[in-house]
């Protein structure tokens, strides 16, 4: 009975940890959803990791490029532009504009109020190592990856269809 006791007393406990790790994350998603609706590059840089956000892009190409079913020559070269179309990818798309139109994919719209912490914390969950994940509907794969990095959860990661990541006004 007491070992029945303990197993529920620690599974409640990491219950709780894992429901303050998301609303604890869901402060600086909001904050960074803020950011992305203002165009404020500053604050939308405070809440992103670039050379963590980058290097995940790269890593999606290379994967995509060899995967891709072409000639092994196209996969070779996708493979050697991978780094260089992945920098330039971090400096044209990893700003706010970019991320307001995979915020609107789901859902979020400029003119209308942004959800609350409390609002945005049951679509984080928690992936391990540190980092949450948000998802477009419960139970729904990864879109966005946050990491808690120097006590802020930055975005480090992108798993939505790359092709939403293009430049819109």
């Amino acid at each position: 009975m007491l070992r029945l006791l303990l197993v529920g007393l620690a599974a409640l406990t990491l219950s709780a940890c894992a429901t303050v790790q998301r609303y604890d994350a869901a402060q600086d998603v909001h904050d960074l959803l803020v950011a992305i609706r203002d165009n404020d590059r500053a604050a939308f840089d405070r809440h992103v990791d670039r050379r963590a956000l980058k290097r995940q892009l790269e890593a999606r190409l290379i994967d995509e490029a060899q995967g891709s079913g072409a000639p092994s020559l196209l996969q070779g070269l996708g493979v050697t532009l991978a780094e260089p179309v992945a920098e330039l990818a971090g400096e044209l798309l990893i700003q706010p504009r970019v991320f307001r139109w995979v915020a609107e994919h789901y859902g979020y719209r400029r003119t209308g109020p942004l959800p609350s912490a409390v609002a945005i914390s049951p679509a984080l969950r928690p992936i391990g190592g540190g980092r949450v994940c948000a998802v477009a509907e419960p139970g729904g794969p990864c879109v966005l990856v946050f990491t808690r990095i120097d006590g802020v959860w930055k975005l480090t990661g992108f798993e939505g269809e790359i092709s939403m990541l293009r430049a819109r006004s």
